[in-house]
């Protein structure tokens, strides 16, 4: 075969008489005549090639008799698109003769290429002479298409290549001419119906024969199975010959080995020095490469003391410990990575303890010659100062306190990064974005004092509303809080509602929310106004069953929609775009579970509320229930025995 997309290479070889001026048999090409398919081809010189110069010329068939026009050895190794290359040999020279483009159809639009596949017609000579005599001559016929490789946009009817997995690429195997009808293959559409009745009743079978999406034996509609099970009805498989294995439907043709999750914590690896700055919830590394750790809650509520500090993470956090169980944590001589490359010493001081009664629980009792108490850490507070992406300055105070066998210990562990520029140990508002944990800013634009809150309950004891307190809502923590409301069966369904409403209303005391959190109380423009939706409409009904009051306000819905507008020393800062507070309404039914005597519930057959017979059948059953009651109450009196007797 020829070059790709040329076709092929047919080369005749003839030898040609001796020319005018050619002393025969004394040199001449091998092959002497070529018809040329591609873009080269090849002959050989045979002879003494001393002094002889080599040359191709084009030559055009005359118009009238259509023979060659006469060559002379005027000629180069160049002419038109063609080149011609000579290698000497041992007695023979090796004459190429390649083409010096290439052939492309013509796209829209362009130049210096093909208009129809037969590209190239041409006839060329090329000539040996030793001075003005020609000693051998070739004769090259070039037809040459178009290169069929396709070069420049791809077509918009582009084929498009199913998905083997769920349909088959071949649908008829047996269709292998293209063009003509395949004997035997019902599945070719090339087979007109007076050729496929020549041989319908020997068709190929199976896959091959176009049947390439055959029912499986589990299949209910099935019969293909010898010997049927009688289990098989209730075992087999209802499906569409859509869902089929043999199109990889259910098995993709790959398997993977199942990953078992491990119950055990993985080790945490460094993530290596970071010498070009932390970023926010980056780690903080230590000279040793490793984490500086500072013990906090985990997310089931225990405590971890491994747990690795997040650069711009400000955390509060209290762990319960006793003198057994209690541990030391990382030393406080331990360097910190600043970020970039060098390391900084912890500053620390250390102050004894003045009050143990806010971090000591009374335990089991012990006798005084059998207790032991020692020195141990109840409180550390860590301040980092931070400048652009490094640690400027670590300041570490530490409360010490004796802890004795039998006693509860609750530490207390703090964490707190200030910018360089804070002053007072409170930061300032440099970050103008809000961070992950820190209270949303809230105030009240319409009263003389601007400053306002939004809280969502902190229940405690009983976790009733009257004892809960408030706890701020932080930014970008999802919460979900509530308190339990004691009403009487007899309330009134309108004063609940007051109730309701004027306790919710009590955790926003609040018009505007900040959109940053340096925002500035005198610039309203730094606000958006909270979205109320009223919690009472036009139609509230006032329920007309005992102990149930419809439309009760109970659930209150803050909604705070924020987006990331940019990054301030490469932390990015996130601002408060809306806020919508929305009330959502349920029925409020008496709970008799939560009440020593629930007559209602004691009586429900006697009630109207019974609807699983008549009231007058329920009634007069009630009745002569209570009758038989009363009367073994009398039956069993010691008089009524004496009376009976008598």
């Amino acid at each position: 075969m020829g070059a790709a997309g040329f076709g092929t290479l047919l080369l005749l070889l003839l030898r040609a008489a001796p020319c005018p001026g050619q002393v025969a048999g004394d040199t001449v090409f091998q092959p002497s005549f070529i018809h040329m398919s591609g873009p080269r081809v090849n002959s050989f010189f045979l002879g003494n090639s001393s002094g002889v110069d080599f040359s191709i010329i084009l030559s055009p068939r005359d118009a009238e008799t259509g023979k060659l026009q006469l060559a002379n050895c005027s000629g180069s190794k160049r002419a038109g698109d063609w080149n011609l290359d000579v290698t000497p040999g041992v007695n023979t020279v090796k004459v190429t003769v390649s083409l010096s483009r290439t052939l492309e159809l013509c796209l829209p639009n362009a130049t210096e290429c093909c208009p129809s596949p037969l590209c190239k017609v041409e006839t060329l000579q090329v000539l040996a002479c030793r001075g003005s005599v020609m000693l051998a001559q070739l004769l090259i016929q070039a037809e040459i298409f178009a290169n069929s490789s396709f070069v420049g946009n791809v077509s918009e009817n582009a084929t498009i290549i199913p998905n083997q997995a769920f349909k088959p690429l071949g649908s008829c195997p047996c269709n292998l001419t293209a063009g003509a009808c395949d004997v035997r293959c019902c599945c070719d559409l090339e087979c007109t119906p007076d050729l496929q009745q020549l041989f319908s009743g020997s068709c190929f079978t199976g896959v091959f024969g176009g049947d390439v999406n055959p029912p499986f034996d589990q299949l209910c509609s099935s019969q293909s199975m010898e010997y049927t099970p009688e289990w098989f009805p209730f075992l087999c498989v209802q499906s569409s010959l859509d869902n089929t294995p043999f199109l990889g439907y259910f098995y993709h043709g790959s398997t993977s080995t199942p990953k078992v999750p491990s119950f055990k914590i993985p080790l945490q690896t460094s993530p290596g020095k970071p010498f070009t700055g932390y970023r926010e919830g980056d780690p903080i590394i230590t000279e040793e490469d490793e984490y500086f750790t500072v013990p906090q809650q985990s997310m089931a509520g225990q405590c971890v003391g491994n747990a690795p500090v997040a650069f711009l993470h400000n955390f509060d956090v209290k762990c319960l410990t006793s003198l057994e169980s209690y541990q030391e944590g990382l030393p406080h001589d331990v360097r910190i990575n600043s970020g970039t490359a060098d390391f900084i010493q912890q500053n620390v001081v250390y102050r004894a303890i003045t009050d143990r009664g806010k971090f000591i629980t009374e335990g089991e009792n012990l006798l005084a010659a059998e207790v032991q108490c020692q020195n141990v850490t109840f409180a550390e507070h860590y301040k980092f100062t931070w400048k652009d992406e490094n640690i400027e300055q670590i300041n570490v105070t530490v409360f010490l306190g004796p802890l004795c066998d039998g006693e509860i210990l609750t530490q207390r562990f703090t964490v707190e990064f200030l910018p360089l520029n804070s002053t007072d140990g409170e930061e300032l508002f440099e970050n103008p974005g809000y961070q992950v944990g820190k209270p949303v800013r809230a105030a009240n634009l319409n009263a003389s004092d601007p400053l306002g809150s939004l809280n969502i309950w902190q229940p405690a004891g009983r976790g009733l509303c009257a004892s809960a307190t408030y706890r701020p809502v932080l930014f970008g923590v999802d919460s979900y809080s509530g308190c339990i409301l004691e009403v009487d069966i007899n309330e009134d369904c309108s004063l609940l509602r007051g109730n309701v409403t004027e306790k919710l209303n009590a955790l926003i005391q609040a018009t505007h929310i900040g959109k940053r959190d340096n925002s500035s109380y005198s610039d309203l423009n730094d606000w958006v106004e909270m979205i109320r939706l009223d919690p009472f409409s036009s139609n509230v009904s006032t329920g007309g069953l005992k102990g149930i009051c419809p439309d009760i306000p109970a659930n209150l819905n803050i909604r705070i929609i924020f987006a990331k507008v940019g990054a301030v020393q490469g932390i990015p800062q996130q601002q408060i775009l809306a806020v919508q507070i929305r009330y959502h309404k349920f029925y409020a039914e008496f709970d008799c579970n939560r009440n020593e005597v629930c007559w209602p519930q004691l009586l429900y057959p006697l009630t109207r509320s019974y609807t699983g017979e008549p009231y007058s059948q329920s009634l007069a059953k009630g009745l002569f229930l209570a009758f038989l009651v009363l009367l073994a109450a009398i039956m069993s009196n010691p008089w009524f025995s004496k009376l009976w007797n008598r």
